[in-house]
């Protein structure tokens, strides 16, 4: 189809513009536009309130918020036993691949290593940080933690 002037549409999904009101009787919103014939809701300002009415009750049901929440982010935690479940010997562990095991889900924040369990496999541990029995564990199965410090 070739493009003229004739045949220039407005793109899917797009919204037509809004009907100007006050413009005429011809115009099908003019004289009153759509307010109606007198009453609160015909003058200007007339519509508010019932929205906050009809939605205190709502509102006075949620709880009050209090506290803070802390802008230092938090790592994740994974512990020596989980890393000997899902890792072999001589791999690389860092929080991306922790990520792609599935031990954590957000490497970007960072990850700490735990000592909880054994390990037995030599692993590599790098741009982790780790508790200093998590350090002895992964060091005394032959593995080396953040080789390039």
């Amino acid at each position: 189809m070739s493009l003229r002037a004739h045949t220039v549409q407005p793109k899917k999904d797009s919204k037509p513009d809004s009907k100007r009101v006050g413009r005429g009787v011809g115009s099908g919103k003019g004289v009153y536009c759509g307010r109606g014939i007198k009453g609160q809701r015909a003058r200007s300002g007339g519509k508010s309130g019932t929205l906050y009415i009809g939605m205190k009750d709502d509102i006075m049901r949620l709880p009050k918020l209090g506290g803070f929440k802390s802008p230092n982010e938090e790592k994740g935690v994974v512990n020596v036993n989980r890393i000997e479940a899902k890792f072999e010997d001589g791999e690389e562990i860092t929080p991306w691949s922790l990520e792609e095991k599935g031990l954590i889900s957000q490497p970007k924040k960072g990850v700490k290593i735990l000592a909880e369990g054994e390990i037995s496999t030599a692993v590599i541990v790098k741009n982790c940080d780790y508790s200093s029995k998590a350090k002895e564990k992964i060091e005394n199965a032959g593995g080396e933690v953040n080789p390039n410090e």
